[in-house]
């Protein structure tokens, strides 16, 4: 019985031996393509990461605080969040009833009409910014008949959302409309039979199914909305402690000469992107898990 044990374990170490010698050339060969890899990424990717904190807190947390605590970053950075959470929460409910539309709906004109739903993210955001300013400024196509009336979206909040509504839009759309297509019909089939109406069904059948997509396009919203600039600066002004929102007070803190207050906010926001993206990591991988 021990002999046979001991041969056991010899044929165990044998093969793991083996299996280790088999590795090892294919771990020689991972080594190079890895390492220029990272050559290249670190530049472009991790090292710029790596300059906003190190410039941030390179005269310690008095300095950074003083930076951060200041009136105008303060209203900056509160101005971001809330214009995020609006264009997340607006976009959430508009990019759901848009996907909805084009995933259970046939009718002519579907497939120019979602090139135009996702053509915000080819479009540059300064000439988001300027198509907007052409629309709705006082001498705009809209705005000139507004503007004689008190109602001036361009510069000032209003303007702001309306430029982050439409840059940020195809992201809820890219996020849901998957879900939708994929989505089995016979769920609802099976609750019109037993009498539920069409709102009944999309509000206990359809919008359950689409938590998944839901989550991860408002987070992508938020996040976008909180780094947009090109559209931003072109639509508000940059009115300080009017319509500056954190990105247009780090440019703005940066041609004044002031890195300490403006790596302060960037690093802020890169922290929240930070977060905001490990939630997405944290989800997929708990959404994979559940679908296996």
């Amino acid at each position: 019985m021990g002999k046979a044990n001991s041969s056991r374990a010899a044929t165990i170490n044998a093969a793991n031996d083996s299996r280790e010698r088999a590795f090892t050339p294919l771990r020689l060969r991972l080594v190079v393509p890895v390492t220029l890899l990272s050559l290249i990424m670190a530049p472009l990717l991790i090292l710029p990461l790596v300059a906003i904190f190190f410039f941030a807190g390179r005269g310690g947390f008095p300095v950074f605080w003083k930076s951060f605590s200041g009136a105008e970053s303060q209203f900056a950075l509160r101005f971001s969040l809330l214009i995020a959470t609006f264009t997340a929460l607006i976009n959430s409910i508009l990019g759901t009833a848009v996907a909805y539309f084009l995933a259970k709906y046939r009718f002519p004109g579907k497939r120019p009409l979602s090139i135009v739903m996702n053509l915000p993210v080819a479009i540059p955001t300064v000439v988001v910014g300027t198509s907007l300013l052409l629309l709705w400024g006082p001498l705009g196509l809209l705005g000139q008949y507004l503007d004689p009336i008190g109602f001036r979206p361009m510069f000032a909040p209003i303007g702001v959302l309306m430029a982050h509504l439409f840059v940020t839009f195809p992201y809820m759309l890219g996020a849901v409309k998957p879900v939708l297509e994929e989505f089995e019909v016979t769920y609802e089939e099976a609750a019109y039979t037993m009498g539920a109406g069409p709102w009944k069904t999309f509000w206990y059948i359809t919008l359950p199914a689409l938590k998944g997509g839901l989550f991860a396009g408002t987070l992508l919203t938020f996040a976008h909305s909180l780094g947009e600039f090109g559209a931003t600066v072109m639509v508000s002004g940059n009115l300080r402690l009017r319509t500056q929102t954190a990105p247009l007070y780090i440019f703005a803190q940066f041609e004044a000469g002031n890195i300490s207050a403006a790596n302060a906010v960037a690093a802020v926001l890169a922290l929240i992107s930070f977060i905001i993206f490990l939630i997405l990591i944290r989800f997929s991988e708990t959404e994979q898990k559940r679908l296996l």
